[in-house]
């Protein structure tokens, strides 16, 4: 019975290692396993967080390494591991992964989702440097200047009219003739002044030096191509959640894990945190409350299992 965690954490992002915080201040046998070197998740690949209280313009990488050097110095367990798959039991899970198999009692899955990309030259290069993929993130380094979206759905427009109250100009790049959001977005976005729609268009090329500078557009239709001066782009063409490991383990809903603000899923014992689970806003501050939410959850549920 000593090899059994109370929980393990699978993922290191701010959900989970808020977990990993309030997990050892309640003094749980406890694992947090990452499959990547460096523990924070998306916030990795921003330049400059500005909306975490308390820290305004940190680093990304800096407030990452931040979280995990607290769970650490609270006595965090880490394995850099990827899990496989869960396998549910009487009164506990065996957590598959590629070194190693665990055992324990819970499990919070704070396994994050991945922004899809458009894989144009300079796209990688120029992440946190002018590409985002999060306006409410971001939007602001950008205020009185000027920014593409690219995408035609109802987060690609959500996120122009964001930026236009704050944008000097605000390009929406879609690659279709017609957008695919809810109309009553697309009436809003029509109303701003300061948005223009370039339709039937693809990016090519993201350029810039230190920052970025233009988009290399081409049209779907004529091929052509032309040069468009943007200080950033915003890259609104989907979302990834990470979450093919738990296919046949929880209920999901497109992908994403169903739970609630207590993060429980429809398995006593399983508990989804952060940007994986089904949520209205995905930022820093909601994933650390999942994390502290999930713990005592976990909590409550380790108390009836030792009941029963």
């Amino acid at each position: 019975m000593n090899d059994i965690y109370d929980v393990v954490i699978v993922g290191s992002g701010p959900a989970g290692l808020t977990a990993a915080v309030y997990g050892k201040r309640a003094e749980f046998k406890m694992i947090v396993i990452e499959k990547e070197m460096a523990s924070g998740g998306q916030i990795l690949n921003t330049y400059e967080v500005d909306n975490y209280p308390g820290l305004p313009g940190i680093n990304g990488y800096d407030l990452g390494m931040k979280f995990r050097e607290h769970a650490e110095k609270l006595g965090a367990e880490f394995s850099n591991d990827e899990i496989l798959r869960i396998e549910a039991g009487e009164g506990q899970f065996t957590v598959v992964g590629e070194e190693r198999t665990y055992v324990t009692k819970a499990v919070i899955i704070a396994t994050g989702a991945q922004y899809r990309k458009l894989s144009v030259i300079g796209e990688n290069e120029l992440t946190g440097m002018g590409v985002s993929y999060c306006a409410t993130c971001d939007g602001a380094f950008f205020r009185n200047k000027v920014a593409a979206v690219v995408g035609g759905g109802d987060v690609a427009i959500e996120d122009a009219i964001f930026l236009a109250r704050m944008c000097k100009k605000v390009y929406l790049i879609h690659r279709r003739n017609q957008l695919r959001g809810a109309k009553t977005l697309q009436t809003q976005l029509f109303n701003q002044e300061n948005v223009e729609i370039i339709w039937d268009t693809v990016v090519e090329e993201i350029e810039g030096g230190d920052q970025v500078e233009s988009l290399t557009l081409k049209n779907a239709d004529s091929e052509e191509t032309r040069k468009l001066a943007v200080d950033g782009v915003f890259i609104a063409v989907g979302i990834n959640p990470q979450s093919e490991a738990f296919n046949n383990l929880v209920e999901m809903d497109h992908g994403y894990i169903k739970a609630g603000e207590d993060c429980e899923t429809n398995v006593p014992g399983i508990f989804a945190v952060g940007d994986v689970r089904t949520k209205q806003l995905r930022q820093i501050s909601t994933a650390v409350s999942d994390g502290a939410n999930a713990i005592t959850s976990v909590e409550r549920y380790l108390t009836r299992l030792q009941v029963n």
